[in-house]
């Protein structure tokens, strides 16, 4: 550890960037204690900077797409109406998909609607769909975004994007008609579309828990017709869409095919074999990585020193990350609000509280505001702690601080009161949270529900679940409930 610290100082007196980034929650603040925040930041720091690369993202709708269906002259002028009337005719869409069935030619019916078909009002109708998605409605739903996307693509001059292959693409997925989807891959290919590194991540994420997540990277890496902009080459994109479904062993197959074809790693690759080697718990190969990254001449960027951080805060060394700090500060890198949640969240787990607080109160020196994920962090680390006064100070600081606190925040603090037995003050925030505007998700359910039934408060854990039904909330997770029957 003391040869990491070392070598963190070594990295960060060479030129360094920085991507401003957003951050999610790990496992630890939705379960209790079990996830690991710091690398999610991580992680998810990685997946955002690529994502903002241009990363074909199924949720992006770039103006630009549609812009040559509309003459130039008008194209500024007509911009706003084209957008209002696309959106009203993609609700009329809908109406009419909602009323099909038997005796209701619903192809006859968008006939009659005489719209204008463009590649807006497809995504528009296809996110619609996408978004109604349920438990209950699975297979309704593939079968009317099936229907649309074979009538619209049959209308004259309109001709399917690999954007819309895609949104269908994750419509079958959500809805689980794997073989559906896979045929509309390969009609897409065959259709001259390319596959893109968007393609690939709606394949991995589904086909991942069907076990063929290997045969899936083997096709990418095979394809001539994978598009892997904006990457240096397709092994990093591949490399990305593994890290962001926590592929780690597969990302070191991939490393070694990369090298077996004569492509060198870069700051990109090195970033995500780090948090790869890291969560694997194979030290010794992080340390040769992290020589060999200084070695090929490779300056730090964001990721590099959240990594640092993390395991430096994991490891109990908050001095080495003090060193690793000022270091990142004389070289004109300022540290962020995600480097300080980093190096806090690591530290927490080491059951470092003092050096949590010391680092916390630090962020002002150097002009950083704690933000929600990391009073987060420092309520979680006091409440897994058993210092619930602490936790509650902090939470009514963050609040008086304009902070206002998110469903993992409340999570925490629920189960801090379970924990000190205060149970009518855990269901009381349970109805605070929503009056803030701040719905709870099953895991506050679930977290509630748990601990009043560890304590035999069987009548009030039954009341909490049917106060969630009749919120017409997570129905279809009811089973997850044990020894609970609906009325």
């Amino acid at each position: 550890m003391n040869s990491l610290s070392l070598y963190g100082l070594r990295l960060a007196r060479r030129f360094s960037y920085c991507f401003f980034v957003r951050r999610k929650f790990g496992d630890r603040y939705a379960s209790g204690g079990k996830g690991d925040i710091g690398f999610e930041c991580i992680e998810e720091s990685l997946k955002k900077m690529l994502k903002s690369s241009d990363f074909d993202s199924v949720m992006d709708v770039k103006l630009n797409d549609y812009d040559h269906e509309i003459p130039i002259r008008e194209r500024f002028s007509s911009r706003s109406s084209f957008f209002k009337t696309a959106r009203i005719d993609a609700g009329r869409v809908l109406d009419v998909l909602q009323q099909d069935g038997p005796g209701f030619d619903a192809k006859v019916a968008l006939d009659e609607l005489h719209i204008r078909i463009s590649g807006f009002l497809v995504r528009e109708v296809l996110f619609g769909i996408l978004k109604n998605i349920n438990h209950s409605n699975k297979l309704r739903c593939a079968k009317l975004g099936f229907k649309f996307f074979i009538w619209s693509g049959q209308q004259e001059n309109y001709r399917h994007t690999t954007n819309t292959y895609h949104v269908l693409m994750k419509i079958f997925a959500e809805c689980e008609e794997f073989k559906a989807m896979w045929r509309l891959v390969d009609e897409m290919i065959e259709r001259g579309f390319p596959t893109t590194a968007r393609t690939f991540h709606i394949l991995i994420c589904t086909c991942g828990e069907a076990g063929l997540a290997r045969k899936v990277v083997e096709r990418f890496i095979k394809s001539k017709t994978f598009n892997y902009r904006p990457f240096r080459h397709s092994y990093n994109a591949i490399l990305h869409c593994l890290l962001v479904v926590s592929q780690y062993k597969l990302i070191e197959w991939v490393y070694q095919q990369m090298l077996a074809e004569g492509h060198s790693p870069d700051i990109l690759t090195y970033n995500v074999l780090m948090c790869t080697k890291y969560r694997l718990g194979k030290l010794d190969q992080f340390h040769r990585l992290l020589d060999e990254m200084g070695r090929s001449g490779f300056s730090p960027d964001l990721h590099t020193y959240n990594i640092l951080l993390h395991v430096l805060g994991k490891g109990d060394k908050p001095l080495a990350a003090l060193n690793l700090l000022n270091h990142m500060k004389e070289v004109g890198f300022y540290p962020s609000v995600l480097h300080f949640t980093t190096l806090i969240d690591g530290l927490s787990r080491a059951g470092n509280l003092d050096a949590c607080k010391y680092f916390f109160d630090e962020m002002t020196k150097y002009e950083c505001t704690p933000d929600v994920v990391c009073y987060t962090v420092m309520i979680t680390g006091y409440v897994v702690a058993g210092e619930l006064e602490i936790a509650q100070t902090m939470f009514d600081e963050m609040t008086t601080n304009g902070q206002l606190p998110n469903v993992f925040t409340y999570n925490s603090m629920i189960r801090g009161l379970c924990m000190a037995g205060k149970f009518e003050e855990a269901c009381s925030m349970l109805k605070e949270m929503e009056s803030r505007g701040c719905n709870p998700n099953f895991l506050v359910y679930s977290t509630l529900v748990s601990y009043l039934r560890n304590a035999g408060k069987l009548s009030e854990a039954h009341e909490v679940i049917r106060y969630m039904v009749e919120k017409g909330q997570y129905v279809h997770l009811i089973s997850k409930f044990k020894r609970y029957r609906r009325c």
